[in-house]
């Protein structure tokens, strides 16, 4: 294996929804990306789709002038899989959420790919113990999981296997840096985290409206005008601090009594609010300390975030619904 770990060089095997956005999102971060799909015409017909797409991006405002230009530059397709991964530096697996196939693709890679190319997974909620055995050298493979629609959500999940090392996860953050996005490592589990929390939230959602409490339409509602609005500028451990780490293990003390222990207080918010952390306003929160200056600088900060998404949403409008 070389020492290297620099990435100019990409291919993003699954022409699809999801990886025809993660090469246009990197095409258009500079780097030289090629896709593959299912064969030779399928690649091309996705590169046409993904350029059109772009075009249809640009003139409608969601990218700069001359982006287009940008992904076409960077951006080919038209070889097979094996000549494909042969010399870049990095591939992006993007085929459907099965194990078995992901496994098969896996497999091809790592035998054409240079020994010290990394080899990254877009899976959403299978395990890297589960792919890593399909993949020679996995010292150099991890799961690198964007979100819908890969051009527009800068969070991507980073997941090591057993052997995965460090300058490969290093190397896939400075890439992502250089595309706008931001990384975070999370353990191999199934479901990673995203999927964690957000299938906890369908399933809280689900139960809700199955006990006759709220309809979708009134949880949906609320969930977007409320702690769902604060979630693209704070996540829940800064928005417990803001609120009130007591605040929150008392809440969680009436949610006990009524729904049982699957809602019972997490024993660490006890344990903050035990040593006297509660948060913003005693300047001793879950994520750090307060002092003065900082606690204004929030809330200056949030008050801002607030009002500017609520331009936005304005601006926009409600969005379509479908019809019942």
């Amino acid at each position: 294996m070389t020492a290297s770990r620099t990435i100019t060089t990409v291919t993003v095997v699954g022409a699809g929804y999801m990886g025809g956005g993660i090469a246009q999102s990197l095409a258009l971060a500079g780097f030289s990306v090629e896709i593959v799909d299912v064969d030779v015409e399928a690649s091309i017909k996705g590169l046409q789709r993904l350029l059109e797409e772009a075009q249809q991006f640009e003139d409608q405002g969601l990218y700069a002038t001359g982006s287009t230009a940008t992904i076409k530059a960077n951006m080919t397709a038209g070889r097979t899989l094996e000549e494909a991964v042969a010399e870049v530096d990095f591939i992006e697996e993007a085929v459907i959420e099965d194990p078995q196939v992901k496994r098969e693709v896996l497999g091809r890679i790592s035998e054409h790919a240079r020994e010290d190319a990394i080899i990254g997974t877009n899976t959403s909620t299978i395990p890297v113990s589960v792919l890593a055995p399909a993949v020679r050298f996995p010292e150099r493979f991890l799961t690198v999981h964007f979100s819908n629609p890969a051009p527009f959500i800068p969070g991507v999940e980073l997941v090591s296997g057993k052997a995965t090392t460090p300058d490969v996860v290093t190397a896939v953050k400075e890439l992502l840096a250089r595309a706008d996005r931001e990384g975070a490592e999370v353990a191999d589990t199934p479901g990673m985290v995203l999927n964690r929390l957000q299938y906890a939230l369908l399933k809280e959602a689900a139960n809700v409206v199955e006990e006759g409490i709220a309809t979708p339409e009134d949880v949906d509602t609320i969930v977007r005008t409320t702690f769902g609005f604060r979630l693209g500028f704070f996540g829940p451990f800064a928005i417990a601090d803001q609120a009130g780490l007591d605040v929150y293990a008392k809440g969680f003390h009436t949610l006990r009594e009524a729904y049982g222990e699957r809602l019972a207080a997490p024993q660490v918010l006890l344990d903050n609010v035990e040593a006297d952390r509660h948060g913003v306003k005693n300047s001793k929160g879950w994520t750090g300390d307060f002092d003065d200056d900082t606690k204004a600088a929030l809330i200056a900060y949030r008050n801002k975030a607030y009002a500017k998404m609520g331009e936005l949403i304005r601006e926009l409008g409600p969005a379509p619904q479908g019809r019942k």
